[in-house]
C-alpha cells in the first residue's frame, strides 16, 4: 500500500509541483487531495501532456501527468510528435492507473488493454517502472532523474487499491432532485420502440443496462459504450446517417469535453432523428468524483453555433415528461442538457454478453 499523502510530499521534494491529467479510479486517492492551484484537470489525456510539455518550456520543470492506462493511446500523438527525445526531447512523468493488469479481474476492455499496458511502452521507447509500495521510491527517484538527465519521458504503473487514502474529501454537491437514474427511467418511458440508443461509458451505461432489467421496460435498443469515452456521439451519428430510426445519444459531461470537437460533426452532419442529451452533473463521478468546469459552460451557445436546431435543458423533476416529449419530437438535431444530481444506485451491475448485446442492437 502507498499512502497517497507521502506520495504527494515525495514528489515535492523532487521538485515536481505541477499536475495535470485525466482522473481514474485507481488514482482518485491520490488525485483528489491535489489542490486547485497547481493542478489542471485536462479533457483529454493528449492536451495533458501537451499542457506538461508548455510548463517545461516556461519553467524547465519536470510535471506529472496522471491517467488511466486506457487513455494512454490518446496520449501517444505528443509523447511521440512533440516530447520524443528524436523530436523535442522533453521530460514528462507519466503516472498511469492500471486497470486489467496481468492476473487481475476487470472488465474485457480493461482486460485487453491492461495485457498490453506495458508493450505500448516499451514501443513507445519509454522507460517504466510498477510502484507497489514505499519501498519503490528509490527506484521511482532515479527514474525521476533518467528523465531530467536523458530530457525523455518515464512513466510508472500503480495497481488498483495500490494507493490508499484517510480522510477522504468530497467534492460534489447535491444541486437539485434530479437523479440519473430517474431521468433514464422517464426517457425510456417516453421514446419509440425501435429507438436506437448509444449510451455513452461508465456510470450512465450502467444505469440503463439495470432500469432495463429491473423496470422491464423495453421500448428502444441499446448500445453501451463500455469503453471510448469521448466518442459516443461519433458512434450514434455513424448510427444515425442511414437510419429511419431515432437515435439518441446518451452523454456525460466528462465524456463530452474530451473530444468536444465532435460537436461541428454531430451538429452539422446529422439529420432530424438525431438527438444529443447530456447528463451533468458537472464532475467525474465514476472515476472519482473530481469536479470539472462544465457548470460555467453555456451549452445552448455552443451547440447552436456549432449547427444544432433546437436546445432544450431540465434541471428539476417538475414537468420532466412533457420537456421529454418536446424534446423527442423536435426537429433534430436536437440538444438537451439535463442538471443531475451525483449519486448512483446501490449493487449497480455492468452489462454482460456484449456480442448479443450488438446483435440485439442491429437487428
Amino acid at each position: 500500500m502507498i499512502d497517497a499523502k507521502i506520495l504527494l510530499n515525495f514528489f515535492k521534494k523532487n521538485k515536481i509541483d505541477f499536475f495535470t491529467g485525466v482522473p481514474d479510479t485507481v488514482l482518485k486517492n491520490f488525485t483528489n487531495i491535489l489542490t486547485k492551484k497547481n493542478n489542471i484537470i485536462a479533457s483529454n489525456e493528449g492536451g495533458a501532456v501537451s499542457i506538461a510539455i508548455g510548463n517545461y518550456l516556461s519553467t524547465k520543470k519536470l510535471s506529472l501527468v496522471y491517467m488511466q492506462n486506457s487513455g494512454l493511446s490518446n496520449a501517444i500523438n505528443p509523447l511521440i510528435s512533440i516530447a520524443h527525445p528524436k523530436v523535442y526531447s522533453i521530460p514528462v512523468l507519466l503516472m498511469i492507473g492500471w486497470r486489467g493488469a496481468p492476473g487481475t479481474k476487470d472488465e474485457p476492455q480493461h482486460q485487453l488493454k491492461g495485457n498490453i499496458t506495458k508493450n505500448i511502452l516499451r514501443l513507445l521507447n519509454i522507460k517504466f517502472l510498477e510502484l507497489k509500495n514505499h519501498k519503490n521510491f528509490n527506484k521511482l527517484k532515479t527514474l525521476i532523474n533518467y528523465s531530467l538527465k536523458k530530457s525523455r519521458p518515464v512513466a510508472f504503473l500503480i495497481k488498483n487499491n495500490t494507493i490508499i487514502l484517510n480522510n477522504k474529501k468530497t467534492f460534489t454537491k447535491k444541486k437539485n432532485n434530479l437523479s440519473r437514474y430517474f431521468f433514464i427511467n422517464q426517457l425510456l418511458k417516453n421514446v419509440k420502440k425501435n429507438t436506437k440508443i448509444i449510451s455513452t461509458t461508465g456510470f450512465t451505461s450502467r444505469e440503463l443496462n439495470q432500469i432495463r432489467k429491473e423496470e422491464n421496460i423495453y421500448n428502444g435498443r441499446d448500445f453501451y459504450m463500455v469503453g471510448g469515452m469521448g466518442h459516443s456521439s461519433m458512434v450514434a451519428l455513424g448510427c444515425s446517417l442511414k437510419n429511419k430510426n431515432q437515435v439518441i445519444c446518451l452523454d456525460g459531461d466528462g465524456s463530452l469535453i474530451m473530444h468536444m470537437g465532435s460537436l461541428i460533426s454531430t451538429g452539422f452532419k446529422s439529420s432530424k432523428n438525431f438527438k444529443h442529451i447530456l447528463l451533468n452533473n458537472h464532475c467525474h463521478e465514476s472515476v472519482g468524483g473530481a469536479k470539472i468546469d462544465t457548470d460555467k459552460i453555456n451549452f445552448e451557445k455552443i451547440v447552436k453555433e456549432f449547427g444544432y436546431k433546437k436546445y432544450f435543458k431540465i434541471k428539476n423533476t417538475n414537468d420532466i415528461k412533457r420537456s421529454i416529449t418536446k424534446f423527442l419530437s423536435s426537429a433534430g438535431p436536437s440538444f438537451l442538457e439535463v442538471i443531475i444530481n451525483p449519486g448512483i444506485q446501490k449493487k449497480l451491475t455492468r452489462p454482460k454478453d456484449l456480442l448479443e448485446i450488438k446483435k440485439n442492437f442491429i437487428k
